[in-house]
């Protein structure tokens, strides 16, 4: 189904490259998850987040995961965002979550506030792995097409009204 330009995903197996996604999640007590993307599936890696970045979910106030700045809700997990901007709704509540991917231009959204703005692929982007818990892992970042995927961490998470556009 297409509305507005944005194909509704249920499960789609496609890969991206300039994209603009939307949905809505909200998070358990305590919970943790992330939309990974950039996904790049082969045999050589094992997890999803071996290749691709991805924008934290979490419960801020309750997950063990929220003792740095990064690893917050709508940051870019463990390389870029900074806590002010991380304002996720109370657990239970509904987040609109939006990632925009253009010729490198990346840009996250929670709840309307720009809570990311980088450049994928550079020399920064390269030291900003450098410095992460990404460093030894030589496929992380690198691809500029790839997979979406949605991050079980074992807590419970909903996700709905999943759109992407190709930009």
């Amino acid at each position: 189904m297409v509305l507005d330009g944005y194909k509704v995903l249920a499960f789609v197996d496609e890969e991206f490259e300039d994209f603009h996604l939307k949905l809505e999640w909200k998070i358990s007590k305590g919970g943790n998850s992330g939309i990974i993307f950039y996904v790049h599936e082969s045999k050589e890696y094992e997890w999803p987040w071996h290749t691709g970045p991805e924008m934290q979910v979490l419960d801020n106030l309750h997950a063990s995961d929220n003792k740095i700045e990064t690893h917050l809700a709508g940051m870019l997990y463990d390389l870029a965002g900074s806590a002010e901007k991380s304002k996720p709704k109370p657990v239970g509540e509904w987040n609109v979550a939006e990632i925009i991917s253009k010729d490198g231009q990346l840009d996250l959204f929670l709840n309307g506030v720009n809570t990311v703005s980088t450049t994928l692929w550079d020399e920064n982007w390269k030291k900003v792995i450098a410095t992460s818990k990404f460093k030894k892992m030589p496929g992380f970042g690198i691809y500029k097409k790839g997979k979406i995927a949605l991050q079980d961490h074992g807590n419970t998470v909903w996700y709905r009204n999943i759109m992407i556009k190709r930009l």
